[in-house]
Formats: structure tokens, sequence, C-alpha cells
């Protein structure tokens, strides 16, 4: 899940990753472009087709759509959680929640769900995040493992 992304290079690329984890991918906006834009549609290639894609106009909207979710089905991400995604309890179903490029989840949205949020450690004190696409595969595919959805074949 993309909460207010900006980047449709990024969530073009997240949307083909998604594809070919068979992954659903929710879009929760405000959205920083347009779903017609051609460089989302350009960094997805021709794998639109295949990402199960669902869009919402805000949180709220989202909430509203999904109140009878368990609050244990999220794991947030944010370069500014005090645990790593390896730290975190994957079960199959999840909602991966990821922020904006330029502004994450926020301090406010995040402060509720402290203990469901992850981080992915970065060593160089210069870097302050990882590219938002990035961020995704690592984490997505982390929780296919865990899940045992990889299985060698």
């Amino acid at each position: 899940m993309l909460v207010r992304p900006e980047i449709p290079q990024n969530s073009g690329a997240i949307g083909r990753l998604a594809a070919a984890a068979k992954a659903r991918l929710h879009l929760v906006g405000p959205l920083g472009f347009s779903l017609a834009d051609r460089y989302l549609k350009r960094a997805g290639l021709d794998y639109w087709p295949f990402v199960d894609l669902r869009v919402y106009r805000d949180w709220e909207e989202f909430d509203a759509l999904h109140q009878t979710l368990r609050s244990s089905s999220f794991r947030y991400f944010s370069a500014r959680a005090q645990k790593t995604y390896l730290a975190a309890d994957y079960r199959a179903g999840d909602y991966l929640v990821f922020g904006s490029e330029t502004k994450g989840l926020g301090a406010d949205f995040l402060a509720p769900h402290a203990n469901s949020a992850y981080r992915i450690p970065i060593f160089e004190p210069g870097v302050r995040s990882l590219n938002l696409a990035n961020a995704v595969s690592i984490v997505l595919y982390e929780g296919l493992r865990r899940t045992n959805f990889l299985k060698d074949e």
C-alpha cells in the first residue's frame, strides 16, 4: 500500500513488482500524478493488466471501506521507525504500508502505530532514505519468504 505517492515512476515500478509477486497494490491518495501518466505506464511497462490495483481518494475512504480489518494486519514502514523490517511478524494477507517519497507516512500518522512500524537499516548517516520502489521490493519479498510463498522449485 502506498499512501500519498508522488512520483509516477516509483508507483509504476511498484505496480510491476506487485504484478510479479501477485500482490494487491493499494494506492491511497491524494496521488501526486494521474493514473494515465506516461511515466507510470512506462515504469510498469505492459504489466498493468496484471496489477490487482485498488485506488482510494484518501486514508479516510480506505478506512471506511475496510473497517473490519484488524490493526494487527498492518505493517508500517518508515525510515524513522525503531525496529527493523526483520523484526516484523509477517503473515499472509498483511497490509504493508509505505508513505510518500518526500514525507513518508508522517509522525502523526505513525504515532498510534509505533508497535507495528519498521525501518530498513541505512548504514551511511548521510543517506536519509531508500528509493520507495527499492524499499517496497525489500519488504515485500521478505514478507513472501517468511510466509512460505517463496519455495524452492
